[in-house]
């Protein structure tokens, strides 16, 4: 029986990180070891997504895996994203893991920053979902029983009576031209509470829509 390539995953509670998940899940020469995850410090929630840190911690329970926290300021500065994360990836758990997954899906500029950062700490990238057709990807997330709900908008390129939507069939059909289906270039995201990576789905509650600094938020808890 051969070795497994042990891989972090860059995790971000919504849909594309769940997806690259049960794509890495499924790939028999790789064994996800642990979750990358951003958080914003003061407010203690998941960065851009906006998600609570307990719906994190669910998250990783019900994946049985370890969730590796990289704290970071609100309108972080890179020098001080950069430093973070090069800590982090330099101390344990991570620190003997050479590959590093992401869900990244067309932007070229993304993919190859995180090349060049990890490759000037000898590490390598991993994108399970990279190429793929973003319609027929968001269509086989609702295809394979994932449930996610659109906990942040970008209010400049979506009208944010999307916010706290559920990710299904008649969302994708309202969506506008124009939108990424998967919120690829940072129209949505979402956080992912149900799906064939965890061992039971989470009960959450929608809470009170905020707007701030044009984008509007929707506060999911545990129900």
């Amino acid at each position: 029986m051969h070795a497994k390539t042990p891989v972090v995953l860059s995790w971000s509670s919504g849909k594309d990180s769940a997806l690259a998940l049960w794509a890495l899940q499924r790939d028999p020469d790789v064994e996800v070891r642990a979750l990358l995850t951003t958080v914003t410090e003061e407010f203690e929630r998941v960065s851009m997504h906006g998600v609570r840190s307990e719906l994190l911690d669910r998250q990783a329970a019900l994946l049985e895996l370890p969730v590796v926290r990289v704290s970071i300021p609100p309108d972080c500065p890179n020098e001080v994203y950069e430093a973070r994360m090069a800590a982090a990836l330099a101390s344990p758990p991570l620190a003997a893991v050479d590959h590093y997954a992401f869900g990244d899906l067309f932007l070229e500029d993304v993919r190859a920053y995180r090349e060049e950062r990890l490759a000037a700490v000898g590490k390598q990238c991993l994108f399970p979902l990279w190429g793929r057709d973003t319609r027929r990807l968001a269509g086989s997330f609702l295809d394979g029983g994932f449930g996610g709900l659109l906990t942040c908008v970008d209010t400049s390129k979506l009208d944010g009576s999307f916010v706290g939507r559920f990710f299904d069939a008649s969302l994708l059909a309202e969506m506008p031209a124009g939108v990424d289906p998967c919120g690829e270039r940072g129209e949505f995201h979402t956080f992912v509470f149900a799906g064939p990576i965890f061992h039971s789905p989470m009960a959450i509650a929608k809470g009170e829509v905020v707007v701030r600094d044009g984008f509007a938020f929707c506060d999911a808890r545990l129900a």
